[in-house]
């Protein structure tokens, strides 16, 4: 990626009554599907980790290896796989699903039970875990040891995401995400160039989990959630997938555009708000969607609502 000027950020600002409380720093990047940088808020190549917003490329794993035709594994089921779920009994039994099928025992999942519940099934992550184990199962790979960065499922998705970005595999710094799960270090304008190719029409592996994504958007998230919501609203328009510490990517479905967006404290309020923000500013979202969304995710409370204040710079 060339080395390009930095533009203004944006700031999103807490407001009680009127006047300013908190502010946070948000950096911004849209890509097209060639990695050419289209627009810009902050810097292209600030690094941070991508975190849960990867979850549609390590579901490559399973689009491009047969285990879904192997399995029976249904769009539902690939939405899950997709997800960061809320732990409900609908999203729960979708997880179970995909195990059931791929006669995997639940107890192979190695990520952490969540406070306060009983089974690692209701981890947020469970249905990435899911698919990563029914891929081992139809490679005949290791079940307990698909955590490691070296194993193969693992290296498989890693291979994929690095022929997307047109750089080698050896290039990228992996550490492991909360749920024990390798991510990886990317410039912002990297996950925006994924985000661009997720969308862009020209796979039908990538086609078939925008499918999934779109069509049955409470499993990737759930109701109330942002990216549930979004999809919800723009029926087949954009893809949305929320990452942790203020991570959110997003795409324009067959348009080749993805935009990536970064709050530098890590605040999930401000993502929200930019993305709503950007949207309607880049034309992605009718005015009336807009609307609805800030309703929800920018009037946080009957004294308090975000402000977004600055633009995207165009190249």
């Amino acid at each position: 990626m060339k080395k390009r000027t930095q533009a203004a950020a944006i700031e999103v600002r807490l407001l009680r009554e009127g006047i300013i409380e908190s502010k946070h720093t948000v950096e911004a990047v849209v890509s097209d599907n060639r990695g050419r940088i289209l627009s810009v808020a902050g810097n292209a190549e600030t690094a941070t980790f991508v975190r849960s917003a990867l979850k549609p490329f390590q579901a490559l794993a399973v689009t491009t290896t047969g285990t879904l035709e192997r399995y029976n594994l249904s769009d539902r089921d690939l939405a899950i796989i997709t997800s960061s779920h809320k732990g409900t009994i609908d999203q729960v039994r979708q997880v179970f699903n995909v195990l059931w099928r791929a006669d995997i025992d639940p107890t192979a999942l190695k990520c952490p039970v969540p406070q306060g519940k009983s089974s690692n099934l209701e981890y947020n992550c469970s249905g990435k875990h899911a698919g990563m184990l029914a891929v081992c199962q139809q490679r005949n790979f290791p079940l307990a040891t698909y955590l490691d960065r070296k194993h193969p499922v693992q290296q498989l998705i890693l291979t994929k995401v690095a022929e997307l970005l047109r750089m080698p595999a050896a290039e990228f710094i992996a550490v492991h995400d909360d749920c024990g799960v390798p991510t990886y270090l990317m410039q912002l304008g990297q996950m925006a160039d994924l985000y661009a190719q997720l969308a862009s029409g020209n796979s039908l592996d990538m086609e078939r989990i925008i499918r999934a994504m779109t069509h049955h958007s409470t499993m990737v998230a759930g109701d109330g959630e942002f990216d549930t919501e979004l999809m919800r609203l723009t029926p087949g328009e954009i893809v949305s997938k929320s990452g942790a510490e203020g991570v959110q990517c997003l795409s324009r479905i067959g348009e080749g555009m993805g935009l990536a967006i970064k709050v530098m404290d890590g605040a999930k309020r401000a993502k929200y708000a930019v993305a709503i923000h950007l949207l309607q500013r880049l034309g992605w979202i009718t005015p009336s969607v807009a609307e609805a969304l800030s309703e929800k995710f920018m009037n946080l409370g009957k004294y308090t609502r975000l402000e977004v204040i600055g633009e995207l710079s165009f190249l």
